[in-house]
């Protein structure tokens, strides 16, 4: 990248600008920065030097940003929090290094997070940092090595890995039923329907493998993640279409029944995901191979 030298100021002169944004007046920016108020004034005339305009309102002896120079500084802001935390991770790295992990928020709650402490107890050296994303996102724009991602396998420029099929079944509360007679799938059209935001065409898909007519448009309420849509369904709201690795708990207790007894299998499925420039990494090689070793067979069904 060949850019001139000015559109890179000195960390020294945006932090002046930073502190001074942040904190009001130039003395405080002074102790924040362990300077004199000279020297703050220098870094800032400095950086006006190099940019070729005004950032300072000198009045008497108080120092005051222009309006310009604020939205600068908030922006800077942002630029040098993002330079603390890309330090800190290097040097809290261990050995093997740091992998950053984009998970989805139920599927890695109740199906990652019980596996993980026998990677940690058979990697010690690799420390994994976690965040959740519900949607896919560019690797070239956050700062993640991998990503747990629902869906298939076509994300440009990246490798993956299949980590289980999707089964749904269609779930509620015994209490929605009172009164009820569910005996086919197409009973299920008299119930309201709860839809989840990241699966908008999953009951429809469902009907259409039943070989059932439903609307296009099957109305009901949306939740964004499966923690919500699950309490809806407990709580009496209506029938949702959920894995079956995440109710089996409340099957077994009673506390949701099932309206059709087979999973569905979807076309979607959970993979591991990691751009191809990350694919030599140590922490993730480690990651992806202890992962290979819990993922479920390619093609499970008969076919």
């Amino acid at each position: 990248m060949s850019v001139s030298r000015k559109f890179f100021p000195s960390i020294s002169s945006l932090r002046a600008l930073e502190a001074l944004d942040r904190l009001g007046s130039a003395s405080a920016a002074a102790d924040e920065l362990a300077l004199t108020q000279g020297a703050v004034s220098r870094q800032l005339q400095t950086l006006e030097r190099q940019l070729g305009m005004e950032l300072v309102q000198r009045d008497q002896k108080r120092l005051t940003l222009t309006t310009e120079a604020q939205d600068y500084a908030a922006e800077i802001r942002q630029a040098l929090n993002l330079i603390v935390q890309s330090t800190l991770r290097l040097q809290s790295a261990p050995l093997a290094g740091t992998l950053n992990l984009a998970i989805l928020p139920t599927f890695g709650m109740r199906w990652l997070m019980p596996r993980l402490p026998e990677f940690a107890r058979l990697h010690p050296d690799v420390t994994i940092n976690m965040a959740t994303r519900l949607e896919p996102f560019n690797f070239d724009a956050e700062p993640f090595d991998a990503a747990i991602h629902f869906g298939d396998a076509s994300w440009p420029g990246t490798q993956s890995l299949l980590l289980k099929h999707e089964q749904l079944l269609p779930v509620c509360a015994p209490q929605l039923l009172e009164g009820r007679r569910v005996d086919e799938p197409k009973d299920i059209l008299r119930l309201p329907l709860l839809h989840i935001q990241t699966r908008t065409t999953a009951w429809q898909d469902w009907f259409a493998r039943q070989e059932i007519a439903a609307e296009a448009d099957l109305s009901g309420t949306i939740y964004d993640q499966f923690a919500t849509i699950t309490q809806a369904a407990l709580h009496g709201l209506g029938v949702a279409l959920m894995p079956d690795y995440l109710v089996e708990q409340d099957l077994a207790t009673g506390r949701l029944v099932a309206l059709y007894a087979e999973p569905v299998e979807t076309d979607g499925a959970y993979y591991l995901v990691w751009p191809d420039r990350k694919s030599n990494t140590p922490a993730l090689m480690k990651f992806r191979s202890w992962l290979a070793g819990k993922a479920q067979p390619e093609d499970p069904l008969p076919r």
